[in-house]
């Protein structure tokens, strides 16, 4: 049986996002992500286009020999971006997961804390000497 999820109220959303209870940075990390591969995708388009215009701009084999290096050199650079920016989104991503487990830590250790303060002290025998 799937765990059941807890809603909340929207004015309870509202307070936690007032207050940082929530944290909304994992949504606009995401969304910077698909923004970056716009402009990622936008670069090899534009390697794509330069390729077919050096190839385009004088008739003959010299044109095409120096048009598919930078076809091919282009294509490599616009994939290495595309790793280098999933690999900094991914850690921002971290970054703030292991903010929430230290959130998470800290209230179980105040709670564990106060426990131990509200318990009633025992007495402790005398010592014999």
């Amino acid at each position: 049986m799937p765990p059941v999820k807890k809603t909340k109220s929207s004015g309870a959303l509202f307070w936690d996002l007032l207050t940082f209870d929530r944290l909304v940075t994992g949504p606009v990390i995401h969304l910077i992500y698909w923004a970056g591969l716009g402009v990622v995708a936008l670069f090899g388009f534009s390697v794509v286009g330069a390729a077919v215009g050096l190839a385009l701009k004088e008739p003959g084999v010299g044109s095409l020999l120096l048009a598919f290096p930078v076809l091919i050199a282009g294509l490599l650079v616009a994939g290495a971006m595309v790793l280098l920016w999933r690999a900094f989104c991914e850690f921002y991503v971290a970054i703030f997961r292991i903010s929430e487990d230290l959130r998470a830590l800290r209230q179980t250790s105040d709670a564990d804390h106060a426990a131990i303060r509200l318990r009633p002290a025992r007495e402790v025998p005398p010592r014999e000497d």
